[in-house]
C-alpha cells in the first residue's frame, strides 16, 4: 500500500496536470483552437481592371468583409484583368496558393467555363464556390447617332451603330450582340477593349456609340454624368431569369428603365422567341443568376471554406456595407452562400451541346 508521502505527490502531479490541461484548453494562442484566418493576410483577387464595375464591387466587399471573418486578417485587393476575366480565373486555379489566403472576386468566370471549359487548364468545377450575386446589364447608347436618338425604342432606327465589347467570348459581348440581333438592328462590332472603363471612354470620344454595364458603373458614373448631360440614354436591362420565371433584379430597383423583354413587345409588338431568345434566357441562367462568384482556389482547406461563407452571411446584414453600398453603387449587394453553394454553381456550369455550339458559332464569327 502507498505511503501518506507517495499518495499525496500522486494527487499534485494529477493536480498540476489537470491545471496544465485548463491552460492549455484556455490560452488564446492555442494553435488547435485559432480561427483559420488569425494572423494572415487575404487577397480579394478581382478578374477585371480598377476602375470597373467589379472593382468598385470588389473593393466594398473588401473593406467590409474582414471584420466579419474569424480571426480578422488583413485585406489586399489585386485586379488581374485579360481574356474577358479568363486570366485571373485562371491564375487562381493554376497559380494562386491553396491554404485560403487568395479568394476570387469574379465576374463572368461561370459562364466562360459553361461555354469553352477547354480554355480552362483546370476545371472550373473543382473550384471552392464562397458565394454568389446574381446580377445584370444596363444597355446606353449615344443619342448624336443617326437620325437623332431621343428614346429607347428609337434604337431600331439607329444608323451606323458601333458597339464596343471587352472580349468576343465573354457573356457581356455575346448579350449585346444578341440583343440588338433580336432588335433587327445593324451594327458594327468593336472589341478588345481592357475594361468598361475604356471603352467607356471610346464611347465619350466617338469610337464607339453603343456599350453595356452592370448597375455600380451604370449608377456612379453613366447616369449621373452621361445620362444627365444628354450624351447617352439608357435603353433597356437584362432581366432576371432562374429557369422557369423572369424577375427584375434588385440591382435595378429604383431605375426607369425597360428590361429587354418589354422593350422588344413594345417594338415589335410580340413576345421575343426562337434560338436566339433561347441562347439569351440560357445566357441569363448562368452569368445573370451568379454574376459576382466568390471562389478560393480547388483544394483549398475546408475551415477557409466554412469561414469565408459565414463571413459573407453576416455581410449581408451589416448596416455599415449597406450605407456605402447604397452611396457608392445605389444598391446593396446580396450574397448566396451555403452548405449547397458548390452543388448549384457546378449544377449550372453545364449547358446543353446545342447551346454551346450556338456561342461558340457567334463568338467565331464575332472575331472575324
Amino acid at each position: 500500500m502507498p505511503s501518506i508521502r507517495a499518495r499525496a505527490a500522486g494527487v499534485a502531479l494529477s493536480g498540476l496536470a489537470v491545471i496544465a490541461a485548463l491552460i492549455a484548453f484556455l490560452t488564446p494562442g492555442a494553435a488547435a483552437d485559432d480561427p483559420v484566418y488569425k494572423g494572415k493576410r487575404l487577397t480579394v483577387l478581382v478578374n477585371f481592371a480598377a476602375g470597373g464595375p467589379t472593382d468598385i464591387e470588389g473593393r466594398l466587399f473588401a473593406r467590409h468583409i474582414a471584420k466579419h471573418i474569424d480571426g480578422q486578417p488583413a485585406i489586399l485587393v489585386q485586379n488581374m484583368d485579360g481574356a474577358g476575366g479568363l486570366v485571373g480565373n485562371s491564375y487562381l486555379g493554376e497559380i494562386a496558393p491553396k491554404d485560403g489566403t487568395m479568394v476570387g472576386y469574379f465576374t463572368g468566370a461561370a459562364w466562360l467555363y459553361a461555354t469553352e471549359p477547354n480554355k480552362h487548364r483546370v476545371d472550373f468545377r473543382t473550384y471552392e464556390f464562397v458565394a454568389y450575386q446574381p446580377g445584370t446589364t444596363v444597355y446606353y447608347v449615344r443619342t448624336d447617332v443617326a437620325p437623332g436618338l431621343k428614346e429607347a425604342t428609337d434604337i431600331v432606327k439607329a444608323q451606323g451603330l458601333v458597339t464596343g465589347g471587352l472580349s468576343a467570348d465573354s457573356s457581356k459581348d455575346l448579350l449585346i450582340r444578341l440583343t440588338l440581333e433580336m432588335l433587327g438592328v445593324p451594327f458594327k462590332y468593336v472589341t478588345g477593349y481592357r475594361s468598361n472603363q475604356n471603352a467607356r471612354l471610346a464611347l465619350q470620344q466617338g469610337e464607339i456609340n453603343f456599350f453595356a454595364e452592370s448597375p455600380p458603373g451604370y449608377r456612379s458614373v453613366v447616369e449621373p454624368s452621361l445620362v444627365k448631360n444628354g450624351q447617352v440614354i439608357p435603353l433597356y436591362y437584362d432581366p432576371g431569369w432562374n429557369g422557369e420565371s423572369i424577375s427584375v433584379p434588385k440591382q435595378i430597383e429604383g431605375l426607369t428603365i425597360l428590361p429587354f423583354q418589354e422593350l422588344y413587345r413594345k417594338i415589335k409588338g410580340a413576345e421575343p422567341s426562337g434560338k436566339l431568345w433561347d441562347v439569351y434566357l440560357s445566357s441569363l441562367a448562368i452569368n445573370a443568376a451568379m454574376q459576382r462568384l466568390v471562389v478560393l482556389p480547388p483544394g483549398s482547406p475546408q475551415a477557409a471554406v466554412d469561414a469565408l461563407r459565414a463571413a459573407v452571411l453576416r455581410l449581408n446584414d451589416d448596416p455599415a456595407f449597406a450605407q456605402e453600398a447604397m452611396s457608392a453603387l445605389g444598391y446593396v449587394p446580396s450574397y448566396e452562400a451555403g452548405s449547397q453553394t458548390n452543388r448549384q454553381v457546378r449544377t449550372a456550369l453545364t449547358v446543353s451541346p446545342e447551346i454551346r455550339s450556338f456561342v461558340l458559332d457567334s463568338i467565331k464569327n464575332a472575331k472575324k
